[in-house]
């Protein structure tokens, strides 16, 4: 299997000439950036119920899957017995999903990082598996390249690439430890970027945080801890945190669980990886999460590839508002970069409970979904990029009706609790997908599991410095 990757070919003039233009839409430095329009030119779905056979050397755990997903954890044999549940229901009004586990094979589901390859496919990244270490033992962790058809509405599964470490290069203890393949799982690691590099696949995990590469059939070769200012920095699933052996003991760690790297970038060339963090670390000193003048910030690190060093290079996003998080983040320029930047909610706003709050309606809709436009080559004092502009994934003009569903009056929403996938598909136009926590989200459809959705966004004016 050969991956490709698309290259820019900007110079430099082309980019500070287009670059003026959107500095002079936006007003005076230190404005709010500038909202740009999005038309829906391609919408396509993956049912929420696929799901593909374990390679046939794999042990037999992974014949069914969502086995820890019940009460305590606790390991669940019968199979589609429990019945999903939406994890922003009300406790009064429980939103159900449609779909019941334990499932039979290993669900295509939560893409949490997608790489544009050319000619219509994609690779794309699956989640964790069910949501946090403890209840995704028995999910696969794997890659996948994908062809929308935006013609037709679906998407088509070319290549899936299971992930392993038969070579023992994961250096703690993996749920597979006692076989010979070695399978990774989501109790192992919470992959959310993905990026190929001339023969190998780089991720970047949220447990540890690490990140790995393996070759292209998915084999560990590479290993890395991740490192900040010179510091091993960890959060409470790193391997070799445990908790203490009295109540009034400490543990020592700086990222928040579940929030190590959301997106990993790389540079054109291919050279560096830029890892962010889906929230900020702790700050001991403070005895709060970093913030600067009042706002939290994401770190964006710095990897050579070639020697698998950090080069101490960092930069700063600054969130919105506190408690956002980012869900993707692709360079598409030598100083431009995509950013999903997100709340936690879910569902239409045009939709929600109206008072009272019952389980056809949505209960915490979502307010704030987009995708913003950062430059690198504009930064303050503290390497804080700037914010160019962005799209709103929860007004984007359907005025051709493309969308399979979720239009209302022309207006098309992607009000997903998790968006984590996004990258430019030409000078016009990106993609946008969803992680869709299979069976754990409703934000689409009221009382339907959601699908896994790609949407084909014209942003010709946000793109403009491409061009």
């Amino acid at each position: 299997m050969q991956l490709t990757r698309r290259r820019s070919g900007l110079t430099a003039a082309s980019l500070l000439a287009t670059a003026s233009l959107l500095m002079a839409a936006q007003g005076a430095a230190g404005q709010e950036p500038t909202k740009f329009e999005a038309k829906l030119v391609g919408h396509a779905a993956l049912p929420a119920s696929t799901f593909v056979p374990p390679p046939t050397d794999a042990p037999s755990l992974f014949a069914t899957s969502g086995k820890y997903t019940g009460p305590g954890n606790l390991r669940d044999d019968s199979l589609y017995s429990r019945e999903g549940q939406t994890w922003l229901s009300d406790p009064d009004a429980p939103r159900k999903t449609g779909l019941f586990l334990p499932f039979t094979g290993q669900p295509i589901q939560g893409f949490s990082g997608i790489k544009t390859l050319g000619d219509g496919e994609f690779l794309v990244l699956i989640d964790n598996g069910f949501g946090n270490k403890a209840n995704s033992p028995d999910a696969m962790l794997m890659a996948l390249r994908v062809r929308p058809d935006f013609e037709t509405g679906r998407v088509e599964l070319i290549d899936t690439i299971f992930l392993s470490d038969p070579d023992g290069v994961v250096p703690f203890r993996i749920v597979t430890e006692a076989t010979e393949t070695r399978y990774l799982t989501g109790g192992d690691f919470d992959l959310e970027g993905i990026q190929p590099v001339g023969d190998l696949i780089w991720f970047g995990d949220e447990f540890g945080p690490y990140i790995f590469a393996t070759d292209l059939e998915g084999r560990v070769v590479r290993f890395l801890e991740t490192e900040v200012e010179g510091e091993i920095v960890k959060s409470p699933d790193h391997y070799s945190l445990s908790l203490p052996a009295t109540p009034d003991g400490t543990v020592d760690f700086r990222v928040r669980r579940s929030r190590g790297f959301e997106g990993m970038a790389q540079t054109m060339d291919g050279r560096f990886l830029r890892p962010m963090f889906e929230a900020p670390l702790w700050d001991a000193e403070t005895g709060d999460w970093e913030r600067h003048e009042g706002r939290q910030f994401l770190r964006i690190i710095e990897l050579d590839v070639e020697t698998g060093s950090f080069t101490g290079n960092q930069w700063r996003y600054a969130l919105e508002a506190d408690g956002h998080n980012i869900g993707d983040f692709n360079m598409i320029s030598d100083t431009l970069a995509l950013v999903i930047e997100r709340d936690g909610n879910e569902g239409d706003p045009r939709l929600a409970c109206d008072g009272t709050v019952t389980p056809e309606c949505f209960n915490a809709p979502a307010q704030f979904k987009r995708v913003y436009l950062v430059d690198f080559s504009q930064t303050d004092a503290e390497g804080t990029v700037a914010k160019l502009g962005y799209v709103d994934l929860l007004d984007i003009a359907d005025p051709d009706g493309v969308a399979l569903s979720g239009t209302i009056d022309g207006i098309f929403t992607f009000p997903f609790v998790t968006i984590e996938d996004v990258d430019l598909v030409d000078d016009r136009h990106i993609i946008v997908a969803n992680d869709n926590n299979l069976p754990f989200s409703t934000g689409r459809e009221i009382g339907t599991a959601d699908n896994n959705e790609f949407i084909l966004l014209e942003v010709a004016d946000l793109l403009a410095p491409l061009r």
